[in-house]
């Protein structure tokens, strides 16, 4: 068998030399995280918290780890095991949840946990493969779960990584058409004797040194292979598409407040946008159509004085709202709605979209308690 060709060996060199740097690198400035266990406790033989880990990665999808940090701690503190979870009541969960947004997200946590309680013994599977079957885990969480929790040498690769890979190599494709190549790149660099390491060493680098803007190369463990600081232009990478303008909806939500200052409120369907989440009444808004926005789409009859408008921003589209509010004389019972205590209110399962409109017109409710 012919030997690999100089180009080849050199790859393999420069691989094996990034890998290196980048594990020296973090075993003295890895970020220091409530899920996480640092280098120093893994020498010790010690072993990572699947359940954590698992929790970690649910919550970090598509959300930031300065946001995630305190949900996480509360999680732990309700549910310090997947047992616990798996037993948990589900509007529970999704009260807990509020306001950390992508809801599908919660509920797939709790069929997850159910599911590991009931088929796994309380126990997560230790391959990617054996991840990937479980509720709400896809190829990126099954991989993350398998490399740090359990060091199998699975190729992990977020925005943090892209972003890293694409630079060290200067990868002109534009995502995501060039997931394929950074994978490849990532799996040939991958420090077979510290896949969970390596993984997160590369997450910390891309978070820290190797930014979107503004990187700070003369700090970075790799910039005497990085191509793009060869080239003199790390921010041209990734490569991007222009980003397609959202769509706008409309609509009206109607807040209904009792003299003693509760608010009335609806649960969502449980599929689809913010399902099994908490509501004041609104208008029929989707992704796709608008909904009403005038008082006369109100629930029900009463004096609907309007307190301002607000957005928000979805991942597909943008939303704006018109509130109104009412003051009832008593609490109606209507079918399909509660009331909310003023003071239980912080509690419910309220997305940051109804947050937003219970503040317009009770500026403050939702910050009672905290």
């Amino acid at each position: 068998m012919a030997s690999p060709g100089p180009t080849r060996k050199h790859a393999d060199e420069m691989d094996d030399r990034i890998a290196s740097g980048l594990l020296t690198w973090y075993d003295t400035n890895h970020r220091e995280l409530p899920w996480r266990m640092p280098p120093r406790d893994l020498a010790k033989g010690l072993k990572p918290d699947p359940y954590r880990i698992w929790l970690s990665e649910i919550m970090l999808q598509q959300t930031t780890v300065e946001a995630v940090k305190p949900y996480f701690r509360a999680f732990l503190e309700k549910w310090p095991d997947v047992a616990s979870l798996a037993e948990a009541e589900a509007e529970d969960v999704m009260k807990a949840w509020a306001g950390l947004g992508y809801y599908s997200r919660a509920r797939n946590l709790k069929a997850c946990a159910e599911t590991v309680a009931a088929q796994h013994g309380n126990r997560f599977p230790d391959t990617e493969a054996g991840l990937r079957a479980l509720p709400g885990i896809g190829p990126y969480t099954a991989a993350a779960i398998a490399s740090i929790a359990f060091n199998r040498p699975a190729a992990v690769v977020d925005g943090n990584v892209e972003r890293v890979v694409t630079r060290l190599f200067s990868i002109a494709t534009p995502l995501p058409e060039a997931k394929p190549e950074i994978r490849a790149h990532v799996e040939r660099m991958l420090a077979a004797s510290r896949p969970g390491d390596f993984a997160q060493a590369m997450m910390d680098l891309g978070a820290t040194i190797c930014t979107p803007r503004r990187p700070r190369c003369m700090l970075c463990p790799l910039r005497e292979d990085c191509s793009a600081i060869a080239n003199g232009d790390p921010e041209f990478y990734p490569v991007k598409p222009p980003k397609a303008e959202k769509p706008a909806r409309r609509g009206a939500a109607f807040v209904a407040v009792a003299p003693d200052g509760s608010v009335l409120l609806r649960k969502r369907p449980g599929k689809g946008l913010l399902g099994g989440m908490t509501e004041v009444p609104t208008t029929g808004w989707t992704a796709r159509v608008d909904g009403a926005t005038g008082v006369e789409a109100a629930p029900f009859p009463a004096d609907w004085r309007r307190s301002g408008s607000i957005t928000h921003v979805f991942t597909h589209f943008a939303l704006e709202l018109d509130v109104f509010r009412a003051d009832l004389p008593s609490q109606p019972a209507l079918d399909d709605h509660f009331w909310s205590a003023a003071e239980a209110l912080n509690g419910e399962a309220l997305p940051t979209v109804m947050k937003k409109v219970i503040e317009a017109a009770i500026p403050g409710a939702t910050k009672r308690g905290r």
